[in-house]
């Protein structure tokens, strides 16, 4: 997808590239596939789950203590056509996936 083709291109202009994926056999694959594609070492997968605003801050903090600066963020991830749900933390899923996650992240990454 748009993801996907966006990690590949920044990877193949040899930048430090974090993949940030719900499934980690899924997100490996495609961490194998840009690597291999580019010959960039740097590139790394995280797990995020967007829904989860608990998954959203250990992953941004993860970033802020690893990361020694981050110039490019890039929120891809949403869904569409999900039944209704709610999150473990009492949100309507496709909004906390799509919009809530995707906030409370950039913000928290802004510093």
């Amino acid at each position: 997808g748009i993801g996907k083709c966006v990690a590949m291109d920044l990877a193949r202009r040899n930048a430090r590239t974090i993949l940030a994926c719900r499934s980690w056999e899924r997100g490996q694959a495609a961490v194998e596939e840009i690597r291999a594609a580019t010959g960039n070492p740097a590139v790394v997968l995280r797990l995020l789950d967007t829904a989860s605003l608990a998954s959203v801050r250990a992953f941004a903090s993860a970033v802020l203590r690893e990361e020694p600066r981050l110039d490019v963020l890039v929120n891809n991830a949403g869904v569409t056509g999900l039944p209704f749900a709610i999150t473990s933390e009492g949100l309507e899923q496709t909004f906390a996936t799509n919009y809530l996650g995707p906030f409370l992240l950039t913000n928290l990454l802004l510093g």
